[in-house]
């Protein structure tokens, strides 16, 4: 029996991730709440750790490299990170992938889209999450903090603007409060031009 695509339904249980591979899906959310540990995590790297870090590697590398940044008691959030890594390795078939963490506390990529890469992974640790809406639809949905969202882009084999999936970042201007956002963003290794150079940092 084929499978829905979870863009168009919430199931009980997260469908895999492999499910991306249905040429009708363009993207599939895995639903799940942070524990405290990683909660905390996620709190001290946006109150300590650097603005933006940006890698290409391997898992071993990415490993290495966000140790030496991490902020005392921020392991939760490197393990998470890092098991985030390995599955989307896994499914992109991929020995490198590009590794994006970045603190955001302004309003960015407002427009809905369709980014020009193969697929892409998006976790919100702090803050509102993705902002989504089908194609053919007006409907706009907000992803919780933690959950998973996995998106065809443009470069995905058989991608067709017919079935895809627009997002953009959530509009932080309108909260009452200051909002910073602290989101992971997994891509192909060649993704937006990135190439060997050493991580990029932001502090």
């Amino acid at each position: 029996m084929r499978q829905a695509c979870p863009t168009r339904q919430l199931f009980a249980a997260p469908p895999p991730f492999h499910t991306i591979r249905n040429p009708a899906c363009s993207m599939v959310q895995e639903p799940r709440q942070l524990n405290e540990d990683l909660r905390k995590a996620a709190a001290l790297w946006t109150a300590q750790g650097p603005r933006l870090f940006l890698k290409r590697g391997s898992t071993e590398i990415l490993e290495t490299e966000l140790i030496a940044l991490m902020p005392a008691g921020a392991q939760a959030l490197i393990h998470d990170m890092l098991a985030l890594a390995h599955r989307y390795q896994a499914l992109s078939d991929t020995r490198e992938i590009r590794f994006r963490l970045e603190k955001i506390n302004h309003d960015s990529c407002c427009r809905f889209h369709v980014d020009t890469v193969p697929l892409r992974l998006l976790c919100t640790y702090t803050g509102p999450g993705v902002q989504w809406k089908h194609n053919d639809s007006e409907t706009v949905h907000e992803t919780p903090e933690g959950w998973l969202t996995l998106l065809k882009g443009r470069l995905y084999p058989g991608w067709s603007a017919d079935t895809s999936v627009l997002h953009r970042s959530p509009p932080l201007s309108g909260h009452a409060k200051p909002l910073t956002r602290l989101l992971l963003t997994l891509d192909h290794p060649d993704a937006c031009g990135m190439n060997r150079r050493a991580p990029m940092m932001d502090t």
